[in-house]
């Protein structure tokens, strides 16, 4: 059978990662319950901290970290794959890693995904943000096998660029996520319509499990986690920034389904860009 249900977990994530684990926790059992064998949580769901100093007291090493070893105890008790959309982990060289993890039925670690792109930018009303001044970023994209589908890994800003859910979607993966942390100003511009895009340009699912509401570092970020089909019909939606959680039944069948129909990923040919100013030769360059 090709159809399995999956679960996008909503988060309000503290600075408090004792409160924050056991919030993850009961999200998890409550969708296992409902039958997910797959359950993905936001960005950052172990603290939301904004304060580098602040943070990085917070934090340990992979190994030690309490949220990770959390999700691997309950992917092994409950018999499913838990992934964690990611979390802020320290690294041996003394940087910090926006870090997700997979982790499958047996408890093991199938995966680990360092977010590669920096949320740098200067947003309207003033809101900036920095997260090179924090993280350090990955090199590396990641798909997964997990059985039932291959999945390929990001982390919310990794949203804003299409070639690296291409390259994933090359690599065989029919699923793809995007945990996320996304603004409320920049959620309620673009987070349908990207999500949307990667889904249809790529015939994949996307599951995109977000933080929601106004945190204790003062950012407010803006929900509505969703699990979207190959086609770009939105499948189930949080249609608020509450806490909870997203659950659907996907049909993998239906990637493969919508590549035949749209063949995109074989039709893709080489280019070169020619740039012309008045009055000079052309420029060339290969893409």
């Amino acid at each position: 059978m090709s159809t399995v249900r999956v679960a996008a977990l909503q988060m309000r994530s503290t600075m408090d990662v004792a409160r924050n684990v056991a919030d993850f926790e009961e999200l998890v059992r409550a969708a296992a319950k409902d039958g997910a064998v797959y359950v993905q949580s936001p960005e950052m769901t172990g603290a939301l901290v904004r304060d580098r100093a602040t943070l990085k007291s917070l934090i340990t090493s992979s190994d030690k970290d309490t949220l990770a070893g959390k999700a691997a105890a309950l992917a092994a008790e409950l018999g499913i794959h838990v992934h964690v959309g990611s979390t802020a982990i320290a690294r041996d060289d003394g940087k910090v890693a926006n870090r997700a993890f997979l982790f499958g039925p047996d408890g093991s670690l199938i995966a680990n995904y360092d977010k590669i792109h920096m949320f740098d930018v200067d947003l309207d009303n003033g809101e900036s943000w920095r997260e090179s001044n924090t993280y350090e970023p990955g090199r590396e994209t990641v798909v997964a096998d997990l059985g039932f589908a291959r999945l390929g890994m990001s982390v919310c800003y990794d949203l804003r660029f299409p070639q690296l859910f291409r390259a994933q979607a090359l690599a065989s993966a029919e699923i793809l996520t995007v945990p996320a942390a996304f603004t409320r100003q920049t959620g309620e511009a673009h987070w349908h319509v990207l999500l949307r895009a990667r889904a249809i340009e790529n015939g994949a699912f996307v599951i995109a499990a977000a933080q929601g509401g106004r945190h204790e570092d003062g950012r407010e970020t803006y929900g509505h986690s969703v699990v979207i089909a190959p086609w770009g019909e939105i499948v189930a939606e949080a249609p608020h920034d509450e806490p909870g959680i997203v659950s659907a039944d996907i049909d993998i069948a239906k990637v493969a389904a919508a590549r035949r129909k749209i063949p995109n990923l074989g039709n893709a040919r080489p280019f070169e860009v020619s740039t012309v100013a008045a009055g000079a030769g052309r420029e060339r360059r290969a893409s």
